[in-house]
């Protein structure tokens, strides 16, 4: 189960996409895929609080426990910035993923093992008091 977050730390806010005119990456950059997914941020707290939850701070862990567990296995005081997608038949399925944000408790377990998220990390980071 989720628990609240510790007071020493709090998730850090998503990076967002910036749009550009030149598909050009000066040096020193670099561009990722845009993933047919949920953007949230995760975290684990030297406490053993865990939160998965959205962009805009809706909880997604009850609906993708797997993700819960996944993410109670980083290190402690560790936030990531995410995607969360599903995959079917060799391709990204958002509707699976929409589909499994309605499912709670036994269901949400039963849609893990039948249509699995995952987890597409685009940032980590190591959080400490006073951040």
């Amino acid at each position: 189960m989720t628990s609240p977050p510790s007071p020493a730390w709090s998730l850090p806010e998503p990076m967002r996409a910036v749009p550009v005119n030149d598909p050009t990456l000066p040096a020193g950059w670099a561009a990722q895929p845009k993933w047919d997914g949920y953007r949230a941020l995760a975290g684990r707290w030297a406490d053993g609080h865990v939160a998965v939850q959205s962009r805009h701070g809706s909880d997604l862990a009850r609906a993708f426990p797997e993700i819960e567990e996944a993410v109670r296995r980083l290190p402690d005081d560790t936030a990531v910035d995410c995607e969360l997608i599903v995959w079917e038949a060799g391709r990204l399925t958002f509707e699976r993923l929409q589909q499994r944000m309605h499912h709670r408790g036994a269901a949400a377990a039963r849609a893990a093992v039948e249509f699995p998220a995952h987890l597409v990390a685009f940032d980590l980071r190591a959080c400490t008091a006073g951040i």
